[in-house]
């Protein structure tokens, strides 16, 4: 990857002049968009972190602190520390009032705790961090052998219900076997990427969003389109937390149909890759409307470099080449350089059937920022 060095170190420069003054602006805020200003929310409330739809709960707040984090590590500026621990010390709140927790406390506290123990050592970090991971492991069905996904949605019973996003989740649970020396962590973290490697893949590499289970027996029932187009379709953000979950698991397992299965996906979204880099919502979707999902492209990027760590040498271009053409055509057309937005990564959308398409997320801009210091050179020390 030294090739592309030079224009990730230049890339990342702009990285660093932007989030200089969005950090400062931001510091007491767990953001997930921008509001028609241009300025980012805030989801801090713990008056209602019982709702995972809003507040403290809210599945994206642990991205503010990784981006932090992130910044850290390349500059060494105790400012990004700070609003990182500041960051933390909000979700500590989310403990106390339980019910609104969900599979995604992997996304919460992995760019939180485990990176803050991990860069300092602070013990109060790893505390947190093995929290959320027995909260995790907790949401652990052993008729089915997976983790559920959600506590409740729009009155529908999920209680068998798992989703391709926990394969990027389930990384608390190595972290945590591998801290603790308790197996039983990575052992849940291995059932579930069996069950995900069975039951979510497809002969072609695309990817379901949504398997519901009989959460007795555990027997699969059926797939839900979810997020994507629909049923059977290729929702992009989904492809890019299997390419990115499964090449984990292959990191902390050394089991080879892990990397096997990280691999077919990855070649379903290069085959399906537009030649401008630019990523729809669904790779399945109608020609019109042309809905743009900017985050999934950034997580596809960053799954596609972590699966080309693990690949001879000769083959790593097959991954780290289609990652940089979608690097570069989010850095070139499809980020905010100036002040007149907090969020560098624009045209993000959550699902393709929402109301609301092409606004920003805080975690397109995280798997933006970790592709780039990828690229440059820079560990993985989140997942």
């Amino acid at each position: 990857m030294e090739q592309y060095q030079s224009w990730a170190g230049e890339t990342l420069d702009k990285v660093r002049a932007k989030m200089a003054w969005v950090s400062r602006k931001n510091r007491d805020k767990l953001p997930y968009t921008t509001d028609e200003t241009g300025s980012y929310d805030d989801r801090s409330d713990e008056r209602i972190c019982w709702n995972p739809d809003d507040g403290l709960n809210w599945w994206t707040n642990g991205f503010w602190g990784g981006i932090m984090w992130l910044l850290y590590r390349d500059t060494g500026e105790e400012t990004y520390a700070e609003i990182a621990r500041a960051a933390e010390k909000k979700l500590e709140k989310c403990f106390t009032t339980f019910s609104g927790l969900h599979h995604d406390v992997g996304f919460m506290y992995l760019p939180t705790s485990v990176v803050h123990y991990r860069l300092t050592g602070d013990a109060e970090a790893r505390r947190n961090a093995m929290h959320a991971a027995n909260l995790l492991a907790g949401r652990f069905n052993p008729a089915g052998r997976f983790i559920r996904a959600w506590n409740e949605s729009g009155g529908k019973d999920v209680r068998g219900w798992a989703i391709i996003d926990c394969m990027l989740n389930i990384s608390l649970l190595y972290w945590a076997s591998q801290e603790s020396g308790d197996p039983r962590f990575r052992q849940i973290a291995v059932m579930h990427a069996d069950t995900a490697l069975k039951n979510f893949i497809r002969a072609d590499g695309s990817v379901c969003h949504i398997v519901e289970f009989d959460p007795e027996t555990g027997e699969r029932i059926k797939s839900h389109g979810g997020q994507g187009y629909g049923h059977g379709s290729s929702w992009t953000r989904g492809q890019g937390w299997a390419v990115y979950g499964f090449a984990n698991s292959y990191a902390h397992t050394g089991q080879q149909k892990y990397l096997d299965a990280a691999k077919r996906v990855a070649h379903y979204c290069i085959a399906n890759l537009r030649e401008d880099g630019i990523v729809p919502v669904d790779f399945r979707q109608p020609p019109e409307p042309a809905w743009e999902d900017s985050c999934g492209a950034c997580i596809i990027a960053s799954g596609l470099l972590e699966t080309a760590r693990f690949v001879p040498e000769n083959e790593r271009e097959l991954y780290v080449r289609p990652a940089v053409r979608i690097l570069k055509a989010i850095a070139q057309t499809r980020a905010d350089w100036s002040r007149d937005c907090d969020a560098i990564v624009q045209n993000c959308t959550a699902a393709y059937h929402d109301e609301k398409h092409h606004f920003s997320m805080v975690y397109a801009d995280y798997f933006f920022i970790e592709a780039l210091y990828k690229l440059y050179g820079q560990e993985n020390i989140i997942w």
